[in-house]
């Protein structure tokens, strides 16, 4: 094994021309043993190779080339032939996305490519099982979401890291008008926040001055990783770096045993607590796994899969707002009218609901650029989506949120601009109701019954921070540049959004 790993160190060329080969071959095969390929609309492609050509040529803005393609399809779906892969057919129609999702929801599970993919991060964890291990953890889940002691929890965690320890650290900022990452900013508020409610425990990382957490660290490293498995254009590559333990999936490897290690760890200390009698009822979710029986690898896979869903979605949502309110002047005055009204209001559960124009304002930033880009699941049986796309068992099949929120079909000509009031059954930003949009057209929370548990809490949590720093800072981008969107496991801004914190002057 030495000797075969110190060959693929000294001759990199070989180490491609093996996986090219192997590639090449898996692809002919899985040729000759199925049917015919099937019609739709989609890139160039060619025997064997598919469509790695335009796929190639594409590699540095995929998401720009995959909308493109949508938007040229009459029925906003094309069909993708990818060398090494299974066909792979990608999405922007609402009917099709409520199809698979909710009406024919058994023949379309993650599959096991898809597990595969993110197997050794998530584990068993719910958002990488189906079946009966994926009903049993959602039903679970969902009895926790649904309690008001949870509740509770999240609205303590917030009043306690946005007053005592957010809002402090941008007054200090503030006077001394240093530049600062606000993306990083919020990451580490919102990893405190699902560390504090997922696992009961404090990771006391927001100041930027301090190290980030090693956990969070390796969390950033596996999920990366995993992301460029699922996007590589061989995918038999990565599967050779991990036999031979080299490169990317050596460093994978070692980011997931960090992470097991520290959750490992918080789950025998709460184990110890609760066996003491220290901890009372268990309101984080973590305890709440371990009253319930569970065994530990089990948890721990559950206890990785709630950060992963609460860690970097609502941080990414609020940085991308942030952005758009400061290229959008107006708008964020009219934001920041609906914030002033509540200042004899205490920022509450029941209040918060009443911020019909931040949700507006969210929701708009999110159909632009969705904390997840794009979601697959794999076909159990053939079958036909209702735009008339064909289906062979096996394939995988991918609804595109990114490019969903770009069609003309669903959102009108003005698609591109950022106008919260598209969100409003009146044009009014005032007084008015919010329309009730399909979850089908607006998927950035899945939809049917793999539709998000949080998603309240989500909304919740984005409201009170952005209002509470909406309401006392003036946020300013460093640079005019327009920000890179980067879609891995959940999307972020390239090199985070530097601004300016200034006081605001309420006499203006």
């Amino acid at each position: 094994m030495e000797t075969i790993m110190s060959l693929f160190r000294l001759l990199p060329f070989k180490f491609v021309f093996v996986s090219v080969f192997l590639s090449l071959l898996h692809a002919v095969l899985c040729k000759v043993c199925r049917a015919p390929k099937l019609s739709g609309h989609g890139p160039p492609s060619y025997p064997v190779i598919g469509c790695l050509i335009s796929f190639y040529k594409s590699r540095t803005r995929l998401l720009e080339w995959y909308t493109e393609l949508l938007a040229a399809s009459a029925t906003n779906t094309i069909v993708v032939n990818r060398l090494g892969a299974r066909r792979t057919i990608v999405t922007a129609n609402s009917e099709n996305v409520e199809y698979m999702l909710k009406t024919n929801f058994n023949n379309f599970p993650k599959g096991k490519p898809f597990t595969e993919i993110l197997g050794d991060f998530l584990g068993y964890g719910i958002f990488n099982v189906d079946g009966e291990l994926w009903r049993m953890q959602r039903k679970l889940a969902s009895h926790a979401f649904s309690t008001n002691s949870l509740r509770e929890v999240v609205m303590s965690t917030l009043e306690e890291e946005v007053e005592n320890q957010l809002l402090p650290l941008l007054e200090s900022l503030a006077e001394t008008s240093r530049v600062v990452d606000l993306q990083d900013l919020l990451r580490r508020l919102a990893f405190n926040m699902v560390c504090k409610v997922s696992l009961g425990v404090d990771r006391c990382c927001l100041d930027p001055s301090l190290p980030v957490s090693p956990l969070s660290k390796a969390f950033d490293m596996a999920s990366e990783i995993c992301a460029r498995r699922g996007a590589a254009p061989l995918f038999l590559v990565w599967k050779v770096k991990k036999w031979l333990g080299v490169g990317s999936e050596k460093r994978l490897k070692d980011a997931v045993e960090e992470v097991h290690a520290y959750v490992e760890e918080i789950i025998r200390d709460k184990k110890k607590k609760i066996d003491e009698g220290e901890e009372n009822c268990g309101e984080d979710l973590l305890s709440r796994l371990i009253l319930a029986g569970h065994d530990e690898e089990l948890i721990r896979d559950m206890a990785i899969s709630f950060i992963m869903a609460g860690r970097d979605t609502t941080s990414a949502a609020m940085t991308w707002l942030f952005w758009l309110l400061s290229c959008h002047p107006v708008i964020e005055q009219e934001l920041l009218k609906e914030i002033e009204n509540m200042e004899e209001r205490l920022l509450d559960y029941e209040s918060l609901k009443d911020l019909k124009l931040l949700k507006a304002s969210l929701c708009e930033s999110m159909r632009l650029y969705p904390p997840v880009a794009w979601d697959s699941k794999h076909a159990m049986a053939d079958d036909m989506l209702p735009d008339g796309t064909l289906v062979q068992a096996g394939d995988r099949v991918t609804y595109f949120p990114y490019g969903m929120g770009r069609m003309e079909a669903l959102w009108g000509k003005d698609w591109s601009e950022f106008r919260p009031s598209r969100w409003f059954i009146e044009p009014s930003y005032h007084g008015g109701s919010l329309k009730k949009v399909s979850p089908y057209k607006f998927p950035v929370f899945q939809a049917g019954p793999r539709v998000c548990l949080g998603k309240e809490m989500a909304f919740i949590q984005m409201k009170y921070v952005v209002a509470s720093i909406l309401g006392r800072f003036e946020i300013r981008p460093v640079g005019s540049d327009k920000p890179v969107f980067v879609p891995l496991l959940t999307a972020h801004m390239a090199g985070g959004l530097k601004v300016v914190i200034q006081k605001r002057d309420h006499s203006r």
